[in-house]
């Protein structure tokens, strides 16, 4: 653009430019209920870990009664808080049509529980709207190219939501032990010699797209319906 100075003035309109270049609008900021939700939800997996190391603390106090009894209370906090908080969730999730219509149609998908849907309302409110390459590549499950000339480098999945991919490591996983057809992509990559970690995002991968292919069918039923 033949600029070589900078100052606020210039950056905001250079900024400006590539945003009219690329046909670029602003994310519209979250509901209200979106960040109470992903409060709600980011509450809950805190109280979740902190449940686990006071029962890792309780078990390795097995000749202090008097510490393991003051573990209890707190654990038996933790779990009050925890029931809680996992009830308001639910009643925010079965409250919204729209949330609703998406947690059924997730929970077809055996591996899929509560809290798995949960934070993909709070973590991932753009599935069933972006495209499958565009919804890995948020969640940083889409190999991204690094070549040069004749030169084809290792593409590595990098950024997105670590939150959101780690979940799916987990659920992908168990949604394998049911899912034939997960089973045998699972299978045929093993068989071709794929590391752990390739096979992992491969099959994390291979979910969120169909979980957002269920999203994009639930959202425009959902639309046509009102």
């Amino acid at each position: 653009m033949g600029i070589l100075e900078k100052t606020d003035r210039i950056d905001s309109s250079v900024i400006a430019r590539f945003a009219d270049a690329k046909n670029l609008a602003p994310t519209p900021l979250p509901s209200q209920a979106q960040q109470r939700l992903k409060a709600l939800v980011a509450r809950l997996r805190q109280v979740t870990d902190d449940l686990i190391v006071q029962k890792q603390r309780r078990a390795s106090l097995l000749d202090n009664t008097e510490m393991r009894e003051s573990i209890d209370e707190v654990i038996t906090l933790l779990k009050r808080q925890s029931r809680k908080l996992e009830g308001e969730i639910a009643s925010m999730i079965d409250d919204d049509p729209l949330w609703a219509k998406l947690a059924e149609t997730w929970r077809e998908v055996k591996g899929v529980a509560g809290r798995t849907v949960a934070r993909r309302h709070a973590e991932l409110p753009e599935i069933g709207i972006l495209s499958n390459k565009a919804i890995a590549k948020l969640t940083g499950l889409a190999p991204i190219a690094n070549d040069s000339g004749q030169r084809k480098g290792k593409r590595p999945t990098r950024g997105g939501r670590e939150g959101v991919r780690s979940i799916l490591f987990l659920v992908a996983a168990t949604a394998a032990r049911y899912d034939k057809s997960l089973a045998d992509f699972r299978d045929r990559l093993v068989a071709a010699g794929k590391e752990k970690m390739v096979i992992r995002i491969a099959l994390a991968r291979k979910l969120l797209v169909r979980l957002n292919a269920k999203a994009r069918d639930a959202r425009t039923a959902y639309a046509n319906a009102t």
